[in-house]
């Protein structure tokens, strides 16, 4: 806590106390502020533990699902499945307004909404377990997507919040105390001066006096 270098004087006093009205009604905005986006926050953070979990079951199905195509494919027969897909998708990414945040929108639109256009091959030559890890991995993509978008938000928003924290710790620790004793230092200051002019006028009206009565 620091007293500010100002002149004590009535004016700064009364703009030193606007000041203060201000910085406190802001850090009262941004406290809730900042307990808003811990509340929004918290709640991105069990959606995003339950869509990983998801994502991370689903992988490893496709993987297992994988292993085993590699396994009773041959590798030039498996590659060659897989090299030219039929499906394509398309990925648009808006924007969203959070609590002052802007947080991104993903969205995913596949090229034909046949869903057999995921499998790129024929089935005679290739393992049924290829076709389970290419379903697999097609039925998780949707919720891929939405991960990303959740832990992108995650990240901005943590983000806002310890800006906003360092906002609302300056405000409270440091230019609202400084304010404060500012204004107390002024406000003491022109009590002084107002006693000691109250003084010096109480000692010129008594020289005044004296001088008239000696006078008469």
């Amino acid at each position: 806590m620091a007293r500010l270098n100002v002149n004590p004087t009535r004016m700064e006093l009364s703009n030193l106390k606007k000041k203060l009205a201000s910085a406190r009604r802001g850090h009262r905005l941004l406290k809730d502020k900042r307990d808003e986006l811990m509340r929004q926050f918290m709640i991105l953070i069990k959606e995003n533990r339950r869509l990983r979990a998801e994502v991370e079951k689903g992988i490893t199905e496709a993987n297992k699902y994988m292993s085993v195509a590699g396994s009773v494919m041959q590798r030039e027969i498996l590659e060659t499945a897989l090299l030219m897909p039929k499906q394509e998708v398309e990925i648009s990414v808006d924007k969203k307004n959070t609590m002052s945040v802007e947080v991104p929108k993903f969205s995913s639109k596949f090229k034909t909404s046949n869903s057999n256009d995921i499998y790129s091959y024929g089935m005679a030559f290739t393992s049924i377990d290829l076709d389970g890890a290419v379903s697999a991995l097609s039925s998780i993509f949707p919720k891929m997507i939405e991960l990303a978008e959740i832990e992108k938000s995650c990240q901005l928003m943590a983000d806002e919040i310890e800006k906003t924290r360092r906002r609302v710790n300056a405000l409270e620790h440091i230019m609202i105390p400084d304010y404060e004793e500012t204004i107390k230092f002024i406000t003491m200051k022109l009590s002084e001066n107002e006693r000691s002019t109250t003084t010096s006028l109480l000692k010129v009206k008594d020289m005044v006096l004296k001088q008239n009565h000696n006078y008469q």
